[in-house]
């Protein structure tokens, strides 16, 4: 079953006079349990794509569908309740509450979804163990390590059971022995709990490990790769 499905995908946007063209007309169905990554070099499309399907940006043309909904007929407030109850978010900066601990920002959603206070404790305990992070809930991000700061974002996005996890760039600040723990650690959260990963990413350790590759180029799909 398709958790996303994109069709005749088409985004323009003005940089000074110029019209530039970051989609032209891009089809795509992900699976559920899929584990792929959009590749291509910068300006290919692939991080306007990703924010399309996350509803953090607007097509000029064409549909995106995601778990059922075509999210450009939500009002704003059923897009933000579908990206809060939905969607988990894996940001190359990471983007965590710096006066948060890493306990708390893996509670942040969990909290804003109204989950009673002891599925979320059980949930967000659970989550830091399986990031690697037990015994670290009460440090703040400038107490942590970038690879530990990813993880905590990690445990952010899946600790409130998404149905597609949506991440750009995930290893791009990380050194390339943290980097590669850290795709360990989201194939294996894909293979054990069945969450859906999409990458938007130019690194060949994500290229490596993913099942299915996209590649792209001139915001278009060049070539569709399953392995």
């Amino acid at each position: 079953m398709s958790i996303v499905s994109v069709r005749g995908l088409i985004r323009d946007y003005k940089q000074g006079t110029v019209t530039v063209h970051a989609l032209r007309g891009v089809d795509l169905d992900i699976e559920e349990g899929e584990f792929t990554a959009l590749m291509g070099p910068s300006g290919s499309g692939k991080t306007t794509l990703l924010n399309l399907i996350g509803g953090l940006d607007e097509p000029t043309s064409g549909s995106v569908v995601v778990d059922g909904h075509e999210l450009g007929k939500l009002s704003r407030g059923a897009l933000s309740d579908l990206r809060r109850d939905r969607l988990g978010f894996i940001f190359q900066a990471y983007n965590l509450i710096p006066v948060l601990s890493a306990y708390e920002n893996a509670e942040f959603v969990l909290l804003l979804q109204g989950v009673p206070a002891a599925e979320r404790r059980k949930r967000v305990l659970e989550t830091l163990k399986a990031v690697g992070l037990e015994g670290l809930e009460d440090r703040r991000p400038n107490q942590l390590s970038g690879g530990q700061q990813q993880r905590v974002a990690v445990a952010r996005a899946i600790a409130m059971q998404p149905a597609l996890v949506l991440a750009d760039e995930p290893t791009a600040n990380l050194d390339s022995h943290t980097g590669y723990d850290l795709i360990a650690l989201m194939k294996h959260l894909n293979e054990e709990f069945g969450v859906t990963f999409l990458f938007a990413t130019h690194d060949p350790k994500v290229m490596e490990n993913a099942r299915r590759v996209v590649r792209m180029m001139d915001g278009q799909i060049e070539k569709d790769e399953r392995r």
